[in-house]
C-alpha cells in the first residue's frame, strides 16, 4: 500500500480515542459539509479511508475501537458510518443491533474481511444499509459512500403514504398501524418506502435487491427474503390486513388484498 502524508492534518486525542481532523473541520462543519465517522482498529486502513474521505471533501472522525466508535456513533451528528466487525472492546455485530435498538438511523456501511454469504446476510438483516468486503477499491468505497449520503438527502415528494391502517411520515419516519407505533431500522424503513412507491407493482427480488442495496441479485442468497421476512414481522404479523404479498417465483407486492 502508498505510504500515506498527512500534511496539514493535527491529531486531537479527546476522551481516550484518537481523532484525525484537518484544522479547519470545525468551519467546514457549519457549512454543512456531510460528516463521516469511520470505526477500524487496523491504523493503516483507518489512515487510507481517513485520508481518501477528507480529500474527497468529507469531515471525517476516525475510532480505532469499538467502544470509542459507538460512543461517537450515539452523541455525534454524524451522516454515515463506515464500520468494521472485528473490532476490539465492542464488535461491529453489537455497534449495528445497538445503534438500531437506539433508533439511530444514520446510514450504516460494513467495511470488513468477513466476505462469505452468511456474513453479509447478518449485516443487512442487523440493520447495516451497505456490505463491503476486504481487500477493496477505494473508488468502488466512495461511490457507495455517495449512494448512501444521495438516499439520506433525497428531496422527498410525498410526505405521507397511507395504506390500509398503515401510515408512514417520510418527514418524521415515523410508521404506525391502528394507531400503533411500528420501530424500524434504517433499512426496513427504505424497503418499506420502497414498497410504497410501487404499491400494486409486482417487484421482483432483482429490483429490490439493487434499488434498496445497489447490489446484483444472488439467487444464491436469501438476504432479500430474509429483509422482507423482517419488515413482515413488524407491519404484518399482528395486524389485518396482511399488505405485503409473495408472488411465488417472481418477488413480492404491498397491496390491500381484493376483498378487505
Amino acid at each position: 500500500m502508498t505510504k500515506l502524508s498527512f500534511s496539514q492534518n493535527a491529531i486531537a486525542i479527546r476522551s481516550g480515542f484518537s481523532r484525525i481532523e484537518r484544522p479547519h473541520d470545525r468551519r467546514v462543519a457549519k457549512e454543512n459539509v456531510l460528516k463521516i465517522l469511520i470505526v477500524e482498529d487496523e491504523n493503516k486502513t483507518g489512515e487510507y479511508l481517513t485520508k481518501g474521505l477528507t480529500e474527497a471533501g468529507f469531515v471525517v472522525d476516525l475510532a480505532d475501537n469499538g467502544l470509542n466508535g459507538y460512543h461517537l456513533a450515539m452523541t455525534g451528528d454524524y451522516d454515515l458510518l463506515v464500520l468494521d466487525i472485528m473490532l476490539p472492546d465492542v464488535n461491529g455485530w453489537d455497534i449495528v443491533r445497538m445503534l438500531r435498538a437506539a433508533n439511530k438511523g444514520m446510514p450504516i456501511l460494513l467495511l470488513t474481511a468477513l466476505g462469505t454469504i452468511e456474513h453479509r446476510v447478518k449485516g443487512l438483516e442487523l440493520g447495516a444499509d451497505d456490505y463491503l468486503v476486504k481487500p477493496f477499491a477505494f473508488a468502488e468505497l466512495l461511490a457507495r459512500v455517495r449512494t448512501l449520503l444521495r438516499r439520506g438527502a433525497a428531496v422527498i415528494v410525498e410526505s405521507q403514504f397511507q395504506v390500509a391502517d398503515l401510515i408512514v411520515d417520510l418527514v418524521s419516519r415515523k410508521v404506525s398501524r391502528s394507531g400503533t407505533r411500528i420501530t424500524l431500522t434504517s433499512k426496513e424503513f427504505t424497503l418499506l418506502e420502497f414498497f410504497l412507491r410501487h404499491q400494486g407493482e409486482v417487484l421482483p427480488r432483482s429490483l429490490i435487491a439493487s434499488q434498496v442495496w445497489d447490489m446484483n441479485f444472488d439467487s444464491d442468497t436469501n438476504a432479500i427474503d430474509v429483509a422482507v421476512k423482517r419488515l413482515r414481522g413488524k407491519i404484518d404479523n399482528d395486524f389485518e390486513p396482511k399488505l405485503i404479498q409473495t408472488v411465488r417465483g417472481v418477488g413480492y407486492v404491498l397491496e390491500v388484498p381484493d376483498g378487505q
